[in-house]
């Protein structure tokens, strides 16, 4: 169970949240707040899973109190204005509501953080299938089953997935690969990470995957060739 507190200087708001919390099960709001003193004191006694934080606040913003803690918690920003999005998102928020928002749009920015919160707790002995990357403002979760190719563009890369989707997010061909299980998906090009599983054949320098075809770079290409030949 996620435990969580809401901080906004407004009480409609916080009401508003504690009437949705209370049609899930999925999220305890132990305690709202008005001020961030009162809830700073509350944090130092109690340990908390989430926040449900406003940004727009005097005397200190949401932003800059989520900076200051100690204590590792997710956090689900709240607010009236769109511009703090993007400084929103590079905090790893969980997820951005902007108000006023449905239950529905709330149900969906809690359901990332308990899956969220389950993916930080699992068992260590478990193989994780799936990653959490950052798009849109928010945490996207991807298993490793419906993913068709990585392709690197610049500073960014684009994971092509099942129906025809895909998901652009600031990361380096280097650290994706590292949370991808070896045993499942090769590096076969500086641009290209493909699923082993997927590949449909090699022709020359070029792999077929999921209907694209993909080069295959000189350096990357004697540990193909080995994975080839066990399959």
């Amino acid at each position: 169970m996620i435990h969580a507190i809401a901080i906004d200087d407004e009480p409609l708001p916080l009401e508003i949240l504690q009437a949705y919390c209370s049609r899930t099960d999925a999220v305890i709001l132990d305690k709202t707040f008005t001020k961030i003193a009162d809830a700073q004191k509350h944090m130092r006694k109690f340990p908390v899973d989430l926040l449900f934080l406003d940004i727009h606040m005097p005397q200190m913003s949401g932003i800059d109190f989520y900076k200051s803690l100690e204590q590792s918690a997710m956090v689900i920003f709240t607010t009236a204005h769109s511009q703090y999005a993007l400084e929103g998102f590079n905090l790893n928020a969980i997820d951005y509501l902007l108000k006023p928002y449905s239950f529905e749009r709330f149900e969906a920015a809690l359901l990332k953080a308990k899956e969220f919160h389950a993916f930080q707790n699992q068992k260590t002995t478990e193989e994780p299938k799936y990653i959490y990357v950052r798009a849109d403002y928010s945490l996207v979760k991807i298993s490793f089953s419906e993913i068709h190719y990585i392709e690197s563009l610049g500073d960014y890369i684009c994971i092509y997935i099942d129906n025809n989707k895909r998901v652009t997010t600031r990361m380096t061909m280097k650290t994706i690969l590292e949370k991808l299980p070896q045993k499942e998906f090769i590096r076969v090009h500086r641009s290209f990470i493909v699923p082993i599983k997927g590949i449909e054949n090699l022709k020359g320098k070029a792999l077929m995957v999921s209907g694209k075809e993909i080069p295959v770079g000189q350096l990357y290409e004697e540990d193909l060739f080995k994975i080839i030949k066990q399959a």
